[in-house]
């Protein structure tokens, strides 16, 4: 059964009551629904079953279950993306804004973001609850495979938390990650991998050290080493917090 720590790989399709779909790891259906994300990765995920890769219902949902499992669930709003609170809004100057805010605009303000509910004169009202706050959740969702493999625990655990696609080495209890290059100017890398080596030993009781190498080849016709620029659109975005953020 599955239980707490687990790496489970999974897929789903997420939807309101009124079968709206709002999100799926299936780029196809994503696409028929009118939800598909240029840049977004799509197809199965992996998550660390507790730790709350996906929505808390769902996450919950999976203990206990069996590879192959196949069903659904419904998470109710405080599992999901919160209940809908009323006194969550703000009636802001338009003044603080680049430009003239229009009803349904997404802002940010400071370090909140909204939506702008409406404009009166020269006053904006914005909702800062979630899009989805107080609205039950549906997953479709399918549990394919339980990875025990280390070498791929570890790469996943990149790939969740950095965006990046890694090969770590392990011997004798010691992990070796060779840092890519462009690493000293990617804030969201220089982030993620402590959280990495966090999950490491938490979950991976063989595992004493973890080592980050950078390698250095010899530039051609004498050019300067210096770092690459992050790739265009790089977020590490995966699809299990997709459903967590935007929906």
């Amino acid at each position: 059964m599955i239980k707490k720590g687990d790496f489970v790989r999974i897929s789903y399709t997420a939807k309101l009551e009124d079968e709206t779909v709002i999100d799926s790891t299936d780029e196809s259906i994503a696409k028929e629904h009118g939800v598909y994300e240029e840049g977004a990765r799509y197809g199965d995920i992996v998550v660390v079953v507790g730790e709350g890769h996906v929505l808390k219902g769902l996450d919950e949902d999976l203990e206990g279950k069996e590879v192959g499992y196949r069903g659904s669930v419904e998470v109710p709003p405080e599992k999901a993306f919160g209940e809908y609170d009323e006194d969550n809004k703000e009636v802001i100057s338009i003044a603080k804004f680049n430009e003239k805010p229009m009803p349904g605009q997404r802002v940010k303000v400071g370090e909140k973001t909204g939506i702008v509910e409406k404009v009166i004169g020269r006053r904006a009202v914005v909702d800062f609850n979630h899009p989805l706050a107080g609205k039950k959740i549906i997953f479709d969702y399918e549990i394919k495979e339980l990875i025990e493999n280390p070498k791929e625990k570890i790469k996943y655990l990149f790939l969740i938390y950095t965006g990046r696609e890694l090969t770590p080495k392990i011997r004798a209890g010691k992990v070796t990650v060779e840092v890519p290059k462009d690493a000293s100017i990617n804030q969201f890398f220089l982030l993620g991998k402590y959280t990495v080596v966090d999950q490491i030993f938490r979950h991976m009781e063989d595992v004493k050290e973890v080592v980050f190498t950078e390698k250095f080849e010899r530039p051609e016709n004498g050019e300067k080493t210096e770092p690459e620029e992050p790739r265009e659109g790089e977020s590490g975005e995966k699809k299990s917090e997709k459903v967590n953020e935007e929906a």
